[in-house]
C-alpha cells in the first residue's frame, strides 16, 4: 500500500494508492496527534485484518519532525522524496503546470509506488545521533547569523567610519565590539587613550598588546573621509543597535559549544571521528550530525561520497565525457568537509601530499581541495564500517609502500 503525504505546517494531504494505481483513500488531516490518528484509523480500515501480510510505504518530502517520528514509530516504511524529484515527477504526469496539495499527495503516492527503490529511506538514526545534530546545528546556524551581521555591521562603518576597518581586524571579536560601543563616531574613536584599548584588548585575552595598542590608536586618529555631524549621529546610533547583536552571538556559540561536546563525546563513534586528520570536536560533531549513524544507509563509500556532494558527476554523450562538481549538496556538511581538508593537510603529510598531486596536474585550489575531502570521506567510511579508528598507513597505502622502498 503507497501513501503520499504532502505536508504543510498546519495540515497533511494524504493519498492512499494501491499496486495498480487505483485510489483507494484521500484526506486532509490536521498535524498532531488527531491528524495522526486518523491516519492510522484510514490505513487500518484499509488493510482490514491483513496488517502483518501488508507493508505501508509513505512518501514525503522531509526527513525529520514529530510527524515523520512518528511514522517510524508506527512501523510505516518512510521515504525521503526530495522536492526536485517531486517536481519532476509532477511534470511527467502533465503539463499544464497545475498544481495543488491533493495532486501532490497523489504525485508523491504515485511516485513511491512506481520508484520505490531508487528512493531514500528515512535513516535510523539513533537519538544520540539526533541530539548530536540539533545542537550542531544550532550551533552553526548562529556562527552564520554572526557573519551575517558583522557584515552589516562592516558596511554601516564603510559608509561614515572607515577608520574603525583599518583599526580593528575582527569585528566581532570582544575588545572590538567594546571600543565601538565607547566610541561609535570618528570624533570620540580619535580621543580613546592607549590605556583604554590595552584594556579593553586584555578582557578580551590578546597578546602583544603593547604593540598592537598604539598601531589600533594611530588607525583611529588617521585623516579619513566623513559624513555631515548629523549623518554620522545617525549612523553611530544604527551601530550602536548593531554592537548587540554580535555580542550576544558570541555568548551564545560559546555556551552551545559546550552543549556540542557533551552530547557527541557521548556518541560511540566519537572516537573514530575524532581520530580522522582534520576532525575536532566541533567538525567531528557536525560530520557526525550530517551523516547520521544509521550503519545501513551508505551501502558503499561511493554512496556516502554522493551524499556528501564531493565526488564529482560525469555527463558523457557520444565521443564527449565531462566530470563536474556536484553543486547540489547538503550546504553543512561540505562546509564540514572542506574546513576537515584543509586541517588534515597540515596535519596528515599524506593528506598534504595528496592535495599537492592534484594541484601539479594544474587543478585549482578549491577542485583540489573538494578532490581531497572526497578521499577523506572515503576514508571515515572505512574506519566506521569496521570499527577502527585513523591510521596513516592504511588509509594511504600507496605512500606508505613508496616509504618502505
Amino acid at each position: 500500500m503507497f501513501v503520499g503525504d504532502d505536508w504543510a505546517e498546519a495540515h497533511h494531504d494524504v493519498e492512499v494508492m494501491d499496486n495498480s494505481g487505483r485510489r483507494l483513500a484521500k484526506a486532509r488531516l490536521p498535524e498532531g496527534v488527531a491528524g495522526m490518528a486518523k491516519l492510522h484509523a484510514i490505513i487500518g480500515d484499509l488493510v482490514g485484518e491483513d496488517a502483518d501480510e501488508v507493508e505501508v510505504l509513505i512518501g514525503i518530502e522531509t526527513d525529520r519532525g514529530p510527524w515523520v517520528s512518528a511514522l517510524v514509530a508506527a512501523g510505516y516504511t518512510v521515504l525521503a522524496v526530495n522536492p526536485l524529484q517531486a517536481a519532476r515527477f509532477r511534470d511527467r504526469l502533465g503539463v499544464s503546470r497545475a498544481k495543488s496539495d491533493a495532486a501532490d499527495a497523489h504525485v508523491l503516492a504515485d511516485m513511491v509506488r512506481t520508484h520505490a527503490h531508487e528512493l531514500r529511506p528515512v535513516a535510523g538514526d539513533s537519538d544520540r545521533a539526533e541530539a548530536v545534530e540539533v545542537v550542531a546545528r544550532t550551533h552553526k546556524s548562529m556562527i552564520w547569523e554572526r557573519t551575517r551581521h558583522t557584515q552589516r555591521l562592516r558596511h554601516t562603518l564603510r559608509d561614515y567610519f572607515p577608520a574603525a576597518l583599518d583599526a580593528f581586524d575582527d569585528l566581532d571579536a570582544a575588545d572590538t565590539l567594546e571600543l565601538l560601543g565607547k566610541a561609535p563616531t570618528p570624533a570620540r574613536a580619535a580621543r580613546l587613550t592607549i590605556a583604554q584599548i590595552s584594556a579593553a584588548m586584555k578582557r578580551a585575552r590578546r597578546k602583544n598588546i603593547a604593540d598592537k595598542a598604539p598601531i589600533i590608536q594611530a588607525a583611529l586618529r588617521a585623516d579619513h573621509l566623513g559624513q555631515p555631524e548629523i549623518v554620522t549621529q545617525a549612523y553611530a546610533a544604527s551601530v550602536h543597535s548593531l554592537l548587540a547583536v554580535p555580542g550576544v552571538l558570541n555568548t551564545q556559540i560559546k555556551t552551545l559549544a559546550e552543549q556540542v561536546d557533551a552530547h557527541f563525546g557521548q556518541h560511540p563513534a566519537a572516537e573514530i571521528i575524532l581520530s580522522q586528520p582534520g576532525l575536532g570536536t566541533i567538525l567531528g560533531a557536525r560530520v557526525l550530525a550530517e551523516f547520521g549513524d544509521d550503519p545501513t544507509r551508505y551501502a558503499s563509500a561511493k554512496a556516502r561520497k554522493n551524499y556528501a556532494g564531493t565526488s564529482p558527476i560525469t555527463r558523457a554523450s557520444g565521443k564527449k565525457k565531462v566530470a563536474l562538481a556536484r553543486f547540489v549538496h547538503n550546504d553543512r556538511l561540505i562546509d564540514a568537509l572542506t574546513a576537515q581538508a584543509q586541517t588534515a593537510m597540515m596535519r596528515s603529510p599524506d593528506a598534504r601530499a595528496y592535495y599537492d598531486k592534484q594541484r601539479a596536474r594544474g587543478v585549482n585550489h578549491y577542485p583540489a581541495l573538494r578532490q581531497l575531502a572526497n578521499r577523506l570521506v572515503g576514508i571515515l567510511h572505512g574506519c566506521l564500517k569496521t570499527g577502527t579508528p585513523y591510521d596513516e598507513a592504511t588509509a594511504w597505502p600507496l605512500s606508505a609502500q613508496k616509504a618502505a622502498a
